[in-house]
């Protein structure tokens, strides 16, 4: 099963696609559709963790350290999730990170993993390569990306590339993902 988390910056979305991941296991309503801000959710408890490293969901971070300010966001996303999951940082080749892994896993952000992609030189038809290979991966996958649709068009051309690959990331996972919920003010309504 996949799922995708798409929202604006700061809109919530990848702590509520933290907090889905860890309760996949304890949903007990088929029609819950909204996940909300961690002040809704119910949280896994410190008496239900599971020992290190054992069955406990994978989040791939995706993030490159390039400046102190996106080391903040780093050390702040490190906090939110603690010990609930086993970290790997991968900023450029997530499939080969977690194909041989069958726990769930966490794609945070699938916006920065395309920054990244075109920093180091990668196309398009790499990137489209690399999350076909991730929907075909039997385990379940949970997506977290930055909707970039409602933005201006930007006047230069690298600006440009990253909209158009993020918007057509995103039709192709949504296509694909089982759910999709759409993040506003910390409230992710599920839209497929």
């Amino acid at each position: 099963m996949k799922t995708l988390f798409i929202g604006g910056i700061k809109s919530g979305k990848s702590i509520n696609a933290q907090n889905y991941i860890l309760n996949i296991k304890s949903e007990t309503s088929a029609n819950a559709n909204q996940w909300h801000s961690p002040l809704c959710v119910p949280q896994i408890s410190e008496a239900k963790a599971s020992p290190p490293n054992a069955n406990k969901p994978i989040y791939l971070a995706t993030t490159e350290f390039i400046d102190a300010g996106m080391k903040e966001r780093i050390d702040a996303h490190k906090l939110s999730r603690g010990d609930d999951f086993v970290t790997i940082e991968e900023p450029l080749k997530i499939f080969e990170a977690i194909k041989t892994n069958k726990n769930p896993v966490l794609v945070e952000c699938v916006s920065m993993w395309i920054n990244n992609m075109f920093y180091h030189g990668f196309n398009f038809e790499d990137m489209q390569k690399e999350i076909e290979q991730i929907l075909q991966l039997e385990q379940r996958v949970v997506f977290v990306i930055n909707d970039v649709g409602c933005s201006v068009i930007p006047d230069n051309k690298l600006a440009r590339d990253f909209i158009d690959a993020s918007g057509k990331l995103s039709q192709l996972i949504a296509s694909r993902c089982d759910e999709v919920y759409h993040t506003i003010a910390g409230i992710s309504t599920r839209i497929k």
